[in-house]
This record gives structure tokens, C-alpha cells and sequence, in this order.
């Protein structure tokens, strides 16, 4: 099976121009694409990890990946798939920003002389002159086939200001400035990019010549990504700060039955023919399957270490009473019981993250979704000693999949 024929079956295509010179490129190797990330936070999240998954199996086949950080786009704010305008970061925010991505990128793409490059738009979008970019790129964009753009139409009706409109062109421009400086000749991005991404290639063929040799593959990355990645609470975090390699692992095992095998397909390494075979699965052995899948991802995000914690603390919960000591555990200090001794198992939800107040945490005992040691706990007021929490501490859980383990310092 070819590079792209790989690429198809894991259901990463979803809509290419010039189908039969990619595919020969890409299979021979030849391809120098790129995948731009927005700074909009400091750590990438399980969205951006669908991206560079495909930077890396293009990379392993000969192809060399440029990633391109948005310090300059960041600036103005891409406005697909959003229902405002997204807050305006400064200069300081976005330059930390980019550097945190930079260190998570490294895990995935060798960027080694001449293997990959990492490139910040901000090296010419924030030098341009406003009336020069007029000149030189608003002849080439007709507003009303902007205005038709799926990144535009659903911000029509609540209003989309002329910043993010501008949007498109810096993003055309980015794809006209790589395929002039580092040659540059295809761009991967999500299906809600589409519009963006053509934009780009239209750029370069009316200022350089129908010759000039540039195309566009989008793929189910961002769409896919946003959904996968999305919890009630947040966004899947890559950084361990923020989502921890066990919670990480816990997303991956708790996914619907339907989607485990799009998700293997999309995201893991594993061969195509020892997915297929797991797709035959049913009833429990999709459980298995979930295993599989976290543990692969969490192994290539957090090291092989971490996805073994992460596993044998999941079997342990599971069991019941089995061995806690890879499980995510919160520590109680003295600051956090009253003066006979006692903490109340709301301010312990709080305490462990399991819930975002105390008023939420209230609501979950009355619902019935909170338990210690697999014991349901029906009182508001029900508290645990200090003397409870020595040791191997408790098991505090919310619901089927948030649990932490409590001890005392």
C-alpha cells in the first residue's frame, strides 16, 4: 500500500485539488508541506495532535513538513467554526505561546538540517505595509466569493468584524510566502479551512503564473479534532500540566463504541490490517480495543513510562480495591481540615478538580454521582477524617470516569 493509499484508507482525506500530482508526490517522497498552528493557548490539544500524527507519517515516508506558528495570524484571530470573535491576545502571550508549542512539537517531528523546518509568520505579516498589501494582493480576492466562504457564513448573522475578515487573505499570503522562501508546494488543513486554503493557491498561480506549482489537501483534521477533543470540562490538553497522562489515557479509554476504530484509524501507527481485525470486535472486547487505543496514544505523547502508570492505574480502579498507586492523587494539607479534624467531602471535590465548584459539587451528591471508596455518599454534609486519609488514602469518584485518590501530606 502506497503513502496515499494509507492516507485514504485511515480516513484522512477529505477534499484534494490536483489528486494524481499529489499522490505522486507524496508517494515519491517529494512533498514540502505545511500546517499552520495558531498560538490560542499555551499547549497544543488532541485537535493540533491529529495534525502532527500526518506531519510525522509523511515525514517517516521522505516528505519534509514545515510548521507554520501563527504569530502574526494570532494576532487577528482565525474566525472558522466560531460563533464571536476570539479574544485578542498581545505580543507577550503569543510569542510564550509559541514557544510551549514548540517544545510539545519536538516529540512528534525531527526537525534536523533539511528533515523538517518551524517557521513564524510573523517574520513578514507584521512587517507589511498596509496600501503595499492592498496593492499587491486585494486585486486577487472577490469579496462576494469571500463573503460565500463556510469560515464567514455563520459569523454573517452575529456580525463578523473586518479584523477576522482579513483573516483569509494573511492566510492566502502565508502559503505565497512559503512557496517563494522554502518552495514550498502543498498545504494540509482542516475541512473548515477549505475556503482559506484555496484562497492561498489562487494567490500564487495569478501573481506567479498558472506554471507555479501549488495545491491544497484538506483533511478531517480540525472538524474530527474538535469533536474528539472536547470534553464537558475542556479541551484535551498535550501539555501533562493540563491534562494529566493518566486523564489523557482516561479520555482515550472512555471514547463511544462507535468511534474507537475511526479514532485508531486517524491517530495510531498501528498497522491497517491489525486495526481492521480489531473493528471485527464486539460487546467486550471493544473494551480491549479502548485499551489499545489509549495506550498507543498516550505513548506517543507522554513517553512509554507514563502510558504503563496510566494503564495499570485504569486496571486498578476497574478491579476494585486493586493496587492505587498510579492513579491520579490529590494531597491534603493541614490548611485543609477543620480544627476537629474533618474535611467535607464537597471541599474535597473542589480540592481534586473533580468539579468546578462547590455549588457543582452539591449537585453531583444529590444526583447521586459521588462516591469514596466505591461507597455512594448521600449526605451534602458527609465528612472524612484526617485519620481516614493516612496512608493509602480513599478513592473519591464522580460519575463513571473522574476519580482521584486523597491522601494526607
Amino acid at each position: 500500500m502506497t503513502v496515499w493509499e494509507e492516507l485514504k484508507a485511515r480516513g484522512l482525506i477529505a477534499q484534494v485539488t490536483d489528486e494524481e500530482e499529489i499522490k505522486e508526490m507524496v508517494n515519491a517522497g517529494k512533498a514540502t508541506f505545511y500546517i499552520g498552528f495558531d498560538p490560542t493557548a499555551d499547549s497544543l490539544h488532541v485537535g493540533h495532535f491529529m495534525a502532527l500524527c500526518l506531519m510525522k507519517r509523511l515525514q517517516m515516508a521522505g516528505n519534509r513538513p514545515i510548521a507554520l506558528l501563527g504569530g502574526g495570524t494570532g494576532m487577528i484571530g482565525d474566525p472558522s467554526g466560531r460563533t464571536d470573535m476570539r479574544q485578542m491576545m498581545t505580543k507577550e502571550t503569543i510569542q510564550h505561546n509559541i514557544d510551549c508549542f514548540k517544545k510539545q512539537m519536538e516529540r512528534f517531528i525531527d526537525f534536523s538540517e533539511g528533515k523538517a523546518m518551524m517557521v513564524n509568520n510573523a517574520d513578514w505579516l507584521l512587517d507589511l505595509n498596509y496600501v503595499e498589501l492592498l496593492r499587491e494582493v486585494g486585486p486577487h480576492f472577490s469579496v462576494n466569493r469571500m463573503l460565500t466562504a463556510e469560515c464567514y457564513k455563520q459569523r454573517m448573522e452575529k456580525g463578523l468584524s473586518f479584523l477576522e475578515f482579513n483573516y483569509m487573505i494573511m492566510q492566502s499570503y502565508d502559503f505565497y510566502m512559503l512557496y517563494q522562501k522554502y518552495g514550498c508546494n502543498m498545504q494540509f488543513g482542516g475541512d473548515d479551512q477549505w475556503s482559506n486554503m484555496l484562497g492561498g493557491t489562487e494567490l500564487i498561480r495569478r501573481k506567479l503564473g498558472k506554471d507555479a506549482y501549488a495545491m491544497t489537501i484538506t483533511l478531517l483534521l480540525n472538524s474530527e479534532g474538535k469533536k474528539m477533543g472536547k470534553t464537558q470540562s475542556g479541551a484535551v490538553w498535550l501539555d501533562p500540566n493540563k491534562t494529566s497522562p493518566f486523564d489523557f489515557y482516561q479520555y482515550w479509554r472512555n471514547v463511544d463504541d462507535a468511534d474507537v476504530i475511526k479514532c485508531m484509524r486517524l491517530l495510531t501507527f498501528l498497522p491497517l490490517e491489525e486495526i481492521e481485525e480489531m473493528a471485527k470486535w464486539e460487546g467486550s472486547q471493544l473494551n480491549k480495543a479502548k485499551e489499545v487505543l489509549a495506550y498507543e496514544l498516550t505513548n506517543l505523547v507522554h513517553g512509554e513510562e507514563e502510558a504503563k502508570k496510566a494503564q495499570e492505574g485504569a486496571r486498578a480502579l476497574f478491579a476494585g480495591g486493586a493496587n492505587t498507586a498510579n492513579m491520579p492523587t490529590t494531597e491534603l494539607g493541614e490548611e485543609d481540615f477543620s480544627e476537629d479534624g474533618t474535611i467535607d467531602v464537597i471541599s474535597m471535590l473542589v480540592k481534586c478538580g473533580l468539579v468546578p465548584s462547590r455549588s457543582e459539587g452539591r449537585r453531583a451528591i444529590e444526583q447521586g454521582g459521588v462516591s469514596i471508596d466505591g461507597e455512594k455518599v448521600a449526605d451534602i454534609k458527609h465528612v472524612v477524617s484526617k485519620d481516614a486519609l493516612q496512608g493509602e488514602g480513599i478513592v473519591l469518584k464522580r460519575g463513571k470516569k473522574k476519580f482521584n485518590k486523597v491522601i494526607v501530606k
